[in-house]
């Protein structure tokens, strides 16, 4: 894992970590747990473990209309930026990413960077 990678991931936890983002020990392959602060006492760490992520294309349909409310988008602009997620991410609120955070969305891409795994579709609750 590269410096930048470690860098990226200690980023995504940290936001994460008030919301409860589970995951599990990389070379264990263990039990499913939720991470605390203390997993994290340096850069690392995040080597050790994976977090379970749910991708941005499994928002239902409420969420959807929650991130649409929070950046007065419509459905289509919406849409369309869910489908070029380089342009996704550029626009939006603090507020929009304490929610992709607190739904544990992978707005960072970090699923097929192979930085963290697919949440099964209960692992998290969803509104």
């Amino acid at each position: 894992m590269t410096q930048e990678e470690k860098q990226l991931l200690l980023k995504d936890l940290c936001a994460r970590l008030p919301y409860g983002v589970k995951c599990r020990q990389r070379k264990l392959d263990s039990q499913v747990c939720t991470m605390r602060p203390e997993y994290l006492k340096n850069v690392e760490d995040v080597e050790k473990y994976e977090s379970y992520l749910r991708p941005m294309s499994s928002m239902t349909e409420e969420e959807f209309k929650m991130v649409c409310s929070m950046n007065a988008l419509t459905d289509t602009e919406l849409s369309d930026r869910i489908k070029f997620p380089n342009m996704f991410v550029k626009s939006y609120t603090i507020e929009t990413f304490d929610l992709f955070n607190s739904h544990h969305f992978d707005y960072r891409g970090l699923i097929p960077m192979g930085l963290a795994l697919e949440a099964k579709e209960e692992m998290y609750k969803t509104v």
